[in-house]
């Protein structure tokens, strides 16, 4: 901008851009170590442990393979980006599709990296960390059961789709060709770089929404909707799922929104946002057929709902 008309602006316009500016540099700045941890760790699980490892460790019995999945999301850092075409693979080498959701679902929000960085972004408020860790197991292991008992027909899509490849190339999860030509370790910087990028990107939208809502909507609408029983859980989950953040994140996002919204609805945010969001669903929909990503997400919607409020009045 003209330096001229720079100073030529209200000052209480110069205020609002100042503290835009210190908000969104302090959210970016945050997160930005979390992510850089997340994909290279991602990147090495990608190229060293084989799917057919995985595959032979899954439990024949349902509540077993359920917890099974919940302990992949655990001990494996991949974010919501990574994990569906994984998943994808998985499922074509014979993983159960309950197993398969719930790690879809469960993954993003409890592995460890994701852990790190709420807990850095709550260290005043350890509650909603393990709130988070808690109620993201507890829906994993509701739909898990539910897609188990009830979904009879094979969701998948038949056959691959050019949003199948084109996520494939971005992610590099086809490496043969690469690790002949360039080895291992070039392979697995250009995955991490790839990938840090495309979920830069997402975080930079994010935190440039968020600090223009804390700094450019009126306080006193903000802390009206954001103090709401109802409407600030569904506000935040439509927040969740517009945005798009990376799970290793979003947690800096949300607690920048922590004087203005409930507890309850945060907690909303950090579990709805990893387990759908538009991006997500887009995904979704080229494995699955769109009938069985509705349902899944209107699982997803209810099950986070009530145990947020849950969650909310026991423990936040």
């Amino acid at each position: 901008m003209n330096p001229v008309v720079f100073t030529a602006l209200p000052p209480l316009l110069l205020a609002d851009l100042q503290s835009f500016k210190t908000m969104l540099i302090g959210i970016v700045l945050e997160a930005l170590p979390f992510i850089l941890l997340g994909v290279l760790v991602s990147s090495l699980m990608q190229l060293f442990i084989s799917e057919k490892t995985i595959r032979r460790l899954v439990p024949r019995n349902p509540l077993l393979g359920i917890l099974f999945a919940c302990a992949l999301g655990i001990l494996f850092p991949i974010c919501e980006c990574g994990l569906i075409p994984v998943v994808r693979k998985l499922l074509a080498k014979g993983m159960p599709l309950y197993i398969a959701v719930v790690f879809i679902v469960v993954g993003p929000v409890v592995n460890p990296v994701v852990f790190a960085a709420t807990y850095v972004a709550f260290r005043g408020n350890p509650a909603i960390v393990y709130s988070r860790m808690g109620l993201a197991l507890l829906v994993g292991v509701l739909i898990g059961l539910i897609v188990y008992r009830f979904v009879r027909i094979n969701p998948l899509r038949s056959g691959k789709t050019p949003g199948d490849r084109a996520h494939s190339d971005e992610h590099m999860h086809d490496h043969g060709h690469e690790h002949h030509r360039e080895g291992k370790l070039f392979a697995m910087l250009r995955h991490a770089a790839d990938e840090f990028f495309d979920m830069g990107k997402f975080l930079l939208f994010g935190s440039v929404v968020t600090a223009a809502i804390q700094t450019f909507i009126p306080r006193q609408d903000l802390l009206q909707l954001g103090q709401g029983e109802y409407g600030s859980h569904l506000f935040m989950m439509g927040f969740a799922y517009i945005l798009s953040l990376c799970s290793t994140s979003d947690a800096f996002v949300a607690a920048s929104l922590a004087t203005t919204f409930t507890s309850g609805s945060l907690l909303t945010f950090l579990v709805f946002g990893p387990m759908l969001d538009f991006k997500s669903t887009l995904m979704l929909l080229a494995v699955f057929r769109a009938r069985f990503v509705v349902l899944l997400a209107i699982a997803i919607a209810v099950f986070v709902l009530a145990g947020s409020l849950w969650f909310e009045s026991l423990f936040l």
